[in-house]
């Protein structure tokens, strides 16, 4: 099959592009710069590369036209809920225009093409109760969740009026190799990473809260699932089902590192915004034949090993 990744040299993509070059499917990344190039350079006999801003809605057009794909896996976005508070507009072009022009260029030009829509645990807020599933209201805090939501409901719409085969995938925290380690992008491997340097790690409210982590080849074995075996017009989850208290993270990090924790009141703006505790009935995924395989101690510890092979610094 021939796909386009968009943002495919950033975390998920980098990894999942290793999937399916691996499946000697031809591959189109799509990324505003070439930052991130070596997160992919084991295949650069193997891959192509266009330099396109998803937000360049002509030349987003222009370049799917031209490769007409049998699926696109749109990944390329912008993924700080802060900065999506800083400049809400851009927000809006990265994270909602973005799919929505990619959708109507399918419908008008593909509509056999696929689209899968990569979306994030945000977009449900602070949840009601627990564990979450496919079918929890969602109310996001945040301008970056709510742009998602409407990403997700665009592919919903044009599945039930256009009848184009969309899939979305939500992830929890997900963490492990070729993430950045900056504070504002993936707090878990921020987290990691600091410990890894033999930092204090501040963790707020003494631990005393819980999300659903999952290492990142459990979230590509979850996208080749419901790459293959997913139904046009449905939403998945992509999570452990699991509850990781932040204090026993903690207590990991000091056992495999240096570093100690360092317990911090929770900023003001945390406060207003975070989801809280969180986690996700996978029952829906693992109905498919998807199981999740890597433990988090497990991918602290590979995480750990990545910065050291690599001389991460």
């Amino acid at each position: 099959m021939k796909f386009i990744v968009t943002g495919g040299m950033g975390f998920v993509g980098s990894h999942l592009c290793d999937q399916l070059i691996k499946e000697k499917h031809d591959v189109t990344i799509l990324s505003r710069s070439t930052t991130k190039m070596k997160n992919v350079e084991q295949h650069n006999k193997n891959i192509d590369i266009d330099k396109v801003d998803i937000t360049d809605s002509d030349k987003l057009k222009k370049t799917i036209k031209k490769i007409k794909p049998d699926c696109i896996i749109h990944l390329a976005g912008e993924t700080s809920h802060s900065k999506s508070f800083d400049n809400p507009i851009q927000d809006i072009d990265s994270n909602a225009k973005s799919t929505l022009v990619i959708l109507d260029t399918i419908r008008e030009f593909n509509p056999t093409c696929k689209f899968v829509l990569g979306s994030t645990f945000i977009v449900i807020g602070r949840p009601m109760s627990l564990p979450v599933n496919e079918t929890t209201p969602c109310n996001p805090t945040t301008i970056y969740g709510t742009n998602r939501l409407a990403s997700e409901y665009y592919c919903k719409i044009y599945n039930q009026v256009y009848g184009l085969d969309t899939r979305i995938f939500r992830i929890t925290n997900s963490f492990g190799p070729r993430e950045q380690v900056v504070a504002n992008k993936n707090a878990i491997n921020f987290l990691i990473y600091k410990a890894f340097k033999g930092e204090d790690i501040t963790i707020f409210n003494h631990g005393k809260f819980f999300r659903d982590l999952i290492y990142i080849s459990d979230v590509i074995s979850g996208l080749d699932v419901i790459l293959k075996k997913g139904k046009a017009g449905n939403l998945y989850w992509i999570s452990s089902n699991k509850m990781t208290w932040f204090y026993q993270l903690g207590k990991w990090l000091e056992e495999l590192t240096n570093a100690k924790i360092k317990y911090v009141k929770t900023p003001t703006y945390t406060k207003k915004v975070d989801v809280g505790n969180f986690v996700v009935d996978n029952h829906k995924l693992m109905s498919l034949g998807w199981k999740n395989e890597t433990s988090v101690k497990e991918g602290i510890q590979k995480t750990l090993n990545y910065f050291r092979e690599y001389g991460i610094n």
